[in-house]
C-alpha cells in the first residue's frame, strides 16, 4: 500500500470544541444534519406506511431485508470505492438518488397510485445510495479536522446526526397527524436538497493513494488489515450481535398501535426517543474530557442497552417505554462515539473507506437484520417477547465479548494499536 501524506488540515486551536472552528466542518455538520433527519423521517415513514397498507409485523419484517440486502450486496466494494475516488463526490452522488426515489414516492403517494411493489424497490434503490455514502461520509471526517481536535470531532458529529435522528421521526408523527404521508416525503425531499447545498462548501486535501483501484484485491487487502486487528472487529461485532437481538424500534408501530395505544403523534414520540437520549448523551460527552478507555466504554454502553430493551419489552406505560428508550439511547451514544474513536484511530487513511464499508456491513446487519428478526419473531409469538428475548440475548452477546475479547477490555485511546 502506497503511503499518502497526512490530509487533515494542521491545527488551529485546542478545546472541545474546536472542531467547529473549522469552516469546513461546519458545512459538513449542517448537511449530515440534514440528511440524516430526512432519512430518518424517510425510514420511520415507510414503516409506518407499510404497516398502514398491511397490517403485518411479518412486512415489516421484509422491509428490514428490503433496506439490509443492498448493504450486503454492495458494502464492502463501496468501500474499495470510496478510497478509490473522491469521497465528497461519492456523498453527493448517493444522495441525489435518495432524492429521487423519496420524490417518487411522495408523487405515488400523492396521487394513490403507491402499491407495495413500487414502495419497495424505491427503498432498495435508496439502500444501494446509502451503502455508497455511508462508508465515504464516515472515511472523510478524519481529514477534515486537525489530529488534535479529531476526539471532539467525533463526539460532536455523533451528537449533531443523533438530533437528525431525533427530530426526523418525530417530524414525522406530527406531518402525518397534520397533513399526510405524501407530506412526509416532500419534506425529505427538501431536507436532502438543503444537504446537497451544504456538501458544495466542502472540500478536503485527501486524495486517493496512487494506483488504488476499487476492485476485489483492494476489499481484500481492507480484510486483511482488520483481521489483523482484534479490537477494531471485536467492537464491530459486538455491535452486530447487540443490536441484532436488541432491534424493538422495528416494532413500534405495533407498539404504539396496538400496546400503548397512542397513534401516529406517539409513535412519532417513541421513535424520536431513543435519539433524544442520544442527543442528551452526546451533549454530556461534549463538556467531558475526550474518551479513554474506549473499550470499557464500550461494553459498558452495550450492558445498559439490553436493560433498556428488556424494559421498553416489559412496559405497557406509555411514560415509561418512552424512559425506556433514552435509556437505550444514552447507551447507544456512549457505544457509537467508542466504536468511531477505535475504528478511526487505529485506520490509516488509505484504508479508511474499506476498514468503514466493513463497520458499515455490520451496522447495517444489525440494525435491518434486527428489524427482521424482530418482526418474524413477533410474527410468529408476540411483539413484547420478542422484545424481551432481544434484550437478554444482548447481554448474551456481551457476556461472551468480555470473556472473549481481552483486547477490546483494554483498549485505550491513547495505546490505540489495539
Amino acid at each position: 500500500m502506497p503511503d499518502t501524506p497526512d490530509p487533515r488540515p494542521p491545527a488551529r486551536s485546542t478545546g472541545r470544541l474546536a472542531p467547529l472552528r473549522e469552516p469546513v466542518f461546519r458545512a459538513f455538520l449542517a448537511a449530515r444534519f440534514c440528511s440524516t433527519m430526512g432519512n430518518t423521517l424517510w425510514r420511520a415513514a415507510l414503516a409506518w406506511q407499510v404497516f398502514e397498507i398491511t397490517g403485518s409485523e411479518l412486512q415489516l419484517g421484509v422491509l428490514g431485508l428490503a433496506q439490509f440486502a443492498p448493504t450486503l450486496a454492495f458494502s464492502l466494494m463501496s468501500g474499495a470505492w470510496a478510497d478509490a475516488h473522491d469521497r465528497i463526490r461519492i456523498i453527493r452522488g448517493a444522495q441525489w438518488v435518495t432524492l429521487l426515489s423519496s420524490a417518487a414516492v411522495c408523487l405515488a403517494t400523492a396521487t394513490g397510485e403507491l402499491n407495495l411493489w413500487f414502495l419497495y424497490a424505491a427503498v432498495v434503490s435508496s439502500s444501494i445510495a446509502f451503502a455508497f455514502e455511508n462508508p465515504a461520509g464516515s472515511a472523510v471526517l478524519p481529514s477534515l479536522v486537525p489530529i488534535e481536535a479529531f476526539p471532539q470531532a467525533v463526539t460532536v458529529l455523533s451528537s449533531v446526526r443523533n438530533a437528525g435522528r431525533l427530530t426526523g421521526p418525530a417530524a414525522m408523527g406530527f406531518i402525518i397527524h397534520s397533513w399526510d404521508l405524501a407530506g412526509a416525503y416532500a419534506v425529505h425531499v427538501a431536507l436532502l436538497g438543503i444537504s446537497l447545498t451544504c456538501l458544495v462548501f466542502v472540500h478536503t486535501a485527501a486524495r486517493p493513494a496512487p494506483g488504488q483501484r476499487a476492485n476485489l484485491a483492494a476489499v481484500r487487502e481492507g480484510l486483511v488489515f482488520l483481521r489483523g486487528k482484534p479490537a477494531i472487529l471485536g467492537a464491530m461485532s459486538l455491535d452486530l450481535f447487540a443490536v441484532i437481538f436488541g432491534g424493538a424500534v422495528a416494532l413500534l408501530p405495533v407498539y404504539a398501535t396496538e400496546i400503548l395505544h397512542v397513534g401516529p403523534r406517539g409513535y412519532g414520540i417513541l421513535a424520536a426517543a431513543l435519539d433524544a437520549g442520544t442527543v442528551g448523551m452526546g451533549l454530556v460527552l461534549i463538556a467531558l474530557p475526550p474518551m479513554r478507555r474506549a473499550g470499557v466504554a464500550l461494553l459498558v454502553a452495550v450492558g445498559g442497552f439490553g436493560v433498556a430493551t428488556i424494559l421498553f419489552g416489559m412496559s405497557q406505560d406509555f411514560s415509561l417505554s418512552v424512559a425506556a428508550l433514552v435509556l437505550a439511547g444514552m447507551s447507544d451514544q456512549v457505544s457509537m462515539v467508542a466504536r468511531a474513536l477505535i475504528l478511526q484511530l487505529s485506520t490509516p487513511d488509505a484504508l479508511r473507506g474499506r476498514v468503514n464499508a466493513v463497520n458499515m456491513l455490520f451496522i447495517g446487519a444489525s440494525n435491518e437484520l434486527g428489524a427482521a428478526e424482530s418482526g418474524f419473531l413477533a410474527a410468529a409469538t408476540s411483539a413484547p417477547f420478542s422484545v424481551v428475548f432481544g434484550g437478554f440475548a444482548c447481554l448474551g452477546a456481551l457476556a461472551l465479548a468480555i470473556v472473549g475479547l481481552p483486547s477490546l477490555r483494554r483498549y485505550r485511546i491513547d495505546a490505540p494499536g489495539g
